[in-house]
């Protein structure tokens, strides 16, 4: 497959996938509504550091836009879809409902359609630890039930896979749907945590920690992520689900430990309430993605949480 249309590849997670890319030798196309959840120059931004490597084409679409995103089907002729877009975050979508629903499933549905229409070999869905609730043992298994999310956001992560399930039951079309685990690196979007918190450290601000620092997040280097995605293109059978994590949780507490001694800086805490739909623990199991993708995450947390403060101090 030579041809890829990435949607959401302004963002974080997609402007580092297209990179790859346009390293291997893809025809790439980039679909992007550069959506104002945050700033859209930082998305400008993120496509400046994709031109560096190689030509591609880009596509102002917002997925939801059925007759404009059959128009970049007709023109691109992808191979294969890797769906990023999405309208991110736990919290927000409590505040904004409608705009998950109709982003996240709606338009997820609308991308998988116009697919089926075109062709396409192969969609590669990007999924969310999130789908897990509080029901599923730790380590998530992809075979967990996943009925039970705490949040609108999750609820549309989980809608989004059903659909695509039916759309590779139907049709003849391949889906895969990769459950992502708190991915984090260079050029992470300023609402996460790392971003947010290293901006608070290096301005000597106190940092909100919910309840008393033990939520565990399974973070994940976006290299690391960015290599499962590539790995689920050639993945064998009509449809799965991957976990890409890190398999390695770390207290909310010790993050801040990490990230402070990258910085240079001290870390002042505040506690503050946990609030509704935060997931206690994420904690991937890796088995299925590595017997079957080969995925193998190198990049260790304390590394990891390096290279991003130095890219952070760079941009100070």
């Amino acid at each position: 497959m030579d041809n890829i249309l990435v949607t959401g590849g302004a963002g974080f997670i997609g402007s580092h996938l297209a990179e790859r890319l346009l390293r291997e030798g893809k025809r790439l196309a980039i679909l992007d509504n550069l959506d104002d959840f945050y700033p859209e120059e930082l998305k400008r931004a993120n496509l400046d550091e994709v031109k560096a490597s190689g030509e591609f084409q880009f596509f102002p679409t917002d997925i939801r836009d059925g007759a404009k995103l059959r128009e970049v089907f007709a023109a691109f002729k992808p191979d294969a879809v890797i769906h990023l877009a999405a309208r991110p975050g736990v919290r927000r979508s409590f505040a904004e409902p409608e705009a998950y629903t109709t982003i996240n499933v709606l338009g997820t549905t609308q991308v998988l359609e116009i697919s089926r229409q075109s062709g396409v070999q192969r969609i590669v869905l990007a999924s969310s630890s999130s789908v897990y609730g509080d029901l599923s043992r730790a380590p998530f298994r992809e075979d967990a039930t996943i009925s039970h999310p705490l949040s609108i956001y999750a609820a549309t992560k989980v809608a989004g896979e059903a659909v695509a399930f039916t759309y590779s039951h139907a049709y003849p079309i391949s889906v895969v749907c990769l459950r992502l685990f708190t991915v984090y690196g260079p050029r992470q979007r300023p609402d996460l945590a790392i971003r947010k918190f290293a901006g608070m450290i290096m301005e000597g601000k106190e940092v909100p920690i919910f309840g008393d620092g033990s939520l565990e997040r399974d973070y994940t280097y976006v290299d690391d992520t960015v290599d499962g995605i590539l790995r689920a293109l050639d993945a064998p059978g009509k449809f799965d689900v991957f976990n890409l994590g890190n398999a390695h949780p770390v207290r909310i507490d010790e993050m801040l430990d990490t990230l402070g001694r990258a910085l240079g800086k001290p870390v002042r805490r505040k506690f503050v309430p946990t609030p509704a739909g935060e997931m206690l623990l994420t904690h991937a199991d890796l088995t299925k993605a590595r017997d079957a993708l080969g995925y193998s995450p190198r990049v260790n947390f304390e590394e990891g949480i390096r290279r991003f403060a130095e890219w952070m101090k760079s941009r100070a």
